[in-house]
């Protein structure tokens, strides 16, 4: 199994790992209270999807 010779430079290094970032999630705003929410999912704020209240929210 072959072995390197030299050690790669921190340039070499951070260039490579430059795609590894996550990308931002994509939110989108309730209709219902215009909070941002995860796409196709009930909003955590007011509990409603697609203009029905789905989960019962209480009031912290």
């Amino acid at each position: 199994m072959a072995n390197p010779k030299r050690r790669h430079s921190k340039a070499r290094r951070d260039k490579r790992r430059a795609h590894d970032a996550l990308p931002r999630q994509g939110l989108s705003n309730c209709p219902n209270c215009h909070e941002r929410k995860l796409p196709h999912r009930v909003c955590p704020h007011c509990g409603y999807y697609k203009g029905r209240e789905i989960v019962k929210v209480s009031a912290i």
